[in-house]
């Protein structure tokens, strides 16, 4: 139950956004706690960024800053100030956070940036394989699958090179977990993260393999909680990032039907805040524009998987499962920085984090299954349509096909490895581009 009691979803669908936003009373439940004050502080900033704006324009008007934000972008990705230091085993996160919001704003200029980043991301693979988080660091399963990521952003052959597919396969069945996770780095931590940027990486490498996926669900399933969302270790609470790593992964392989997707499906549509609009990442945490994508791309996945399985559900033909408009009017009214880039609510700094997935959850939940865009607000809203699986642009996670199959097979310590892309997001994107191309 939200500590506000109210109901997770409809609450700003378009004819209802001014009445609800312009006049319902903050409801608490119960005896104030830090949780209610927060979540009251949370809504009373929301609302008054949707009164400021309604009160003057409909919600026609509402429009994505978007030249500012790729203008604030693009400096990000040539010179950072000196006050992210501490932030140097996170380099090729930046590349790719950078990249991919700049990407679904259709304001990544290829020809420039490809070479630049192929050229310092090949300096951050590890010669044993992997990605370090900078030049000459410790491959990390994490700013591996980011440089991947920013790799198939760029979009052609001078990146897609830059990656050493046999030592990328040694280091990720160096990584591989008995238990069928995925230790982080050598000696790490094996949490849902390492499970969803291996297998992520494989499969846009085309170098998944059944050893490589040898115990993958059984892993994840043992970490779905009562709740029905996925915990980052067994036996913690169901949170958003993790659930949608743990799901990707399982959707990635085909293999989403390990586990109880009803309940998933159940835990997921929950999180969508009544009167914010945006998701909430875990029970009665405040809403973040991150979970946009974390929370947000759960849904098509989950529609994927059902339909794959040949599951007896009534899938719907027009919507997810979520309610698409709340959530833009929350990005775009409250999350963007006058001074450009995106923030995770009111009050908070932009960063190239929440920049990255609050833009990619937009693009998500402006998609139909045809293809077809549902857009709040000004038609430039729309952005390019990202894929769910990998979190690069659809057409991207398609161009790169043509290069990884031609690239055949590897030979790893004297065997021949065939590899391949999952065979749940192949089937995913074929579907999709054949209906879309119908329309």
């Amino acid at each position: 139950v939200q500590a506000s009691g109210r109901p997770c979803s409809g609450a700003f669908e378009s004819s209802h956004l001014a009445p609800r936003a312009m006049s319902s009373p903050l409801v608490i439940d119960g005896d104030m706690t830090t949780t209610s004050r927060d979540q009251k502080k949370t809504e009373t900033d929301v609302l008054s960024f949707f009164r400021t704006f309604l009160a003057k324009k409909g919600q026609d008007d509402i429009l994505l800053n978007r030249e500012q934000h790729v203008t604030w972008l693009k400096k990000g990705l040539q010179i950072l100030p000196t006050n992210f230091c501490g932030l140097d085993a996170s380099r090729p996160w930046f590349v790719f956070w950078i990249s991919h919001a700049l990407e679904v704003l259709d304001g990544y200029d290829e020809a420039l940036w490809r070479p630049k980043v192929a050229s310092f991301l090949g300096r951050c693979q590890h010669s044993e394989g992997g990605f370090g988080g900078g030049p000459l660091q410790l491959a990390h399963l994490a700013p591996t699958y980011a440089a991947v990521s920013a790799i198939l952003v760029g979009g052609g052959d001078e990146a897609y090179k830059v990656v050493d597919r046999r030592t990328m396969y040694q280091f990720l069945m160096r990584m591989k977990h008995p238990e069928g996770g995925f230790r982080m780095h050598d000696e790490g931590e094996t949490d849902m993260r390492g499970t969803y940027c291996a297998i992520a990486v494989a499969s846009m490498l085309h170098i998944l393999t059944d050893e490589l996926a040898e115990g993958v669900p059984e892993y994840v399933r043992r970490c779905q909680t009562f709740e029905g969302g996925i915990a980052g270790e067994e036996g913690l609470e169901a949170h958003g990032g993790y659930s949608y790593c743990g799901l990707a992964a399982l959707c990635i392989l085909g293999r989403a039907h390990s586990l109880d997707l009803h309940a998933f499906l159940r835990w997921a549509a929950q999180r969508q805040m009544g009167l914010e609009g945006g998701f909430q990442g875990r029970t009665n945490k405040l809403v973040d524009s991150c979970y946009s994508f974390w929370q947000g791309a759960i849904f098509p996945l989950l529609h994927e998987a059902f339909r794959q399985h040949g599951v007896d559900v009534a899938l719907p033909e027009r919507h997810l499962w979520f309610s698409p408009r709340p959530l833009q009017t929350y990005v775009f009214l409250a999350c963007q920085h006058p001074g450009g880039g995106l923030r995770d609510k009111p009050g908070k700094s932009a960063d190239f984090y929440h920049s990255c997935y609050s833009l990619s959850g937009v693009s998500v939940s402006q998609y139909d299954l045809d293809g077809e865009s549902d857009v709040v607000g000004d038609s430039a809203n729309r952005l390019v349509r990202s894929d769910a699986f990998y979190n690069v642009a659809l057409e991207k996670a398609e161009r790169k096909t043509a290069f990884f199959e031609a690239a055949g097979s590897i030979e790893v310590d004297g065997r021949r490895i065939d590899g391949r892309e999952g065979s749940g997001v192949a089937i995913a994107r074929k579907y999709l581009l054949a209906r879309a191309a119908k329309q």
